[in-house]
């Protein structure tokens, strides 16, 4: 009797908080608020390229017209006319959105993953990967896309004041409110389509190649779950998910940025297609990666940064490796 019983004390699985899905959650948003706090001026910077060129950004009706820039001397201008400061303008909707995406992306992955059957080896298949890459990220930036709507909206006012236009909003809330006032409930997900379709890229290159480089680095050499195979592995996430994500990305920003009527709909585009459209039948197919190298430049150490926190955190808490 006492032999059974402490045959069943061995084999039932101790719980362990830091596994649980709050835990994890919480851990999720503290390591994407780090990463967004540091790597952030280089997102504005991407959203203000983005915009360039496009016919609504153009002089028109005596507005002050601004030149065209590359990537550098639009950061250097940001911080010459607007201030250091300014490089964090819409820092604030940006953090609250990773309260909902990056918690949301995380917890809904791994719950996903672990639903899925694995290899004999153990090792997770890739397609099944990125199923759960794309389906955790859509769902976590549908949810989130309001927060990200008042980003965008907040990061282009600093260009609308160098063109001689009345500011559209005066702070976050601002933002919302007029949004809300504007388009409805509806109007908060402005945008959203293409914003899900962008998310859905990303995290197919983000989380489905950091889960399999990782692994597979694991498995293939001699390196164990150390920093540097993670940062080998993020390094690897931040070019496939930027390179995955920026068209996309710049259809939700000028669709996100574009004017609306009365009845909360847009001026310039009817659709994510349509914008796609136009914009390659204006500015050329390269026009779909204005802001890549940004782009590409904040995601790999966003991603690096990311990771790097929310692996050491779990690991002090004392919870099993992504």
């Amino acid at each position: 009797m006492v032999a059974t019983s402490v045959v069943q004390h061995k084999t039932a699985p101790a719980y362990n908080y830091a596994d649980s899905v709050w835990c994890t959650y919480i851990v999720s948003v503290a390591a994407a608020c780090v990463a967004e706090v540091i790597t952030y001026p280089l997102d504005l910077t991407k959203t203000r390229l983005q915009i360039q060129g496009e016919a609504a950004s153009q002089a028109t009706n005596g507005d002050k017209k601004l030149p065209h820039r590359g990537m550098v001397k639009t950061g250097l201008g940001i911080i010459r006319e607007e201030g250091v400061s300014k490089l964090w303008r819409g820092v604030t909707p940006a953090l609250y959105r990773h309260v909902v995406y990056s918690g949301c992306r995380i917890v809904t992955y791994e719950k996903i993953r672990a639903s899925m059957s694995k290899n004999r080896d153990g090792t997770f298949p890739v397609w099944k990967s990125a199923i759960s890459g794309v389906s955790s990220g859509a769902l976590a930036q549908f949810l989130s896309s309001p927060a990200d709507l008042v980003k965008v909206q907040i990061q282009m006012e600093g260009k609308r004041q160098l063109q001689g236009k009345a500011p559209r909003v005066h702070s976050p809330w601002h933002a919302f409110q007029k949004i809300l006032s504007e388009g409805g409930i509806r109007g908060l997900w402005k945008g959203s389509i293409p914003n899900v379709q962008r998310a859905a890229l990303v995290n197919l290159g983000d989380l489905t190649t950091y889960d399999t480089a990782k692994h597979l680095i694991i498995s293939h050499t001699s390196l164990s779950d150390s920093h540097l195979t993670h940062v080998l592995s993020s390094g690897m996430a931040g070019l496939v998910a930027a390179t995955m994500g920026t068209p996309a990305d710049v259809v939700k920003t000028r669709i996100m940025n574009q004017p609306t009527d009365i009845n909360g709909r847009g001026l310039l585009y009817k659709s994510s297609l349509d914008c796609l459209l136009r914009t390659v039948e204006n500015e050329g197919f390269l026009a779909l990666y204005k802001g890549f190298l940004p782009v590409w430049i904040r995601m790999a150490p966003w991603s690096l940064t990311f990771w790097l926190s929310f692996e050491q955190i779990r690991h002090s808490l004392g919870a099993t490796g992504f």
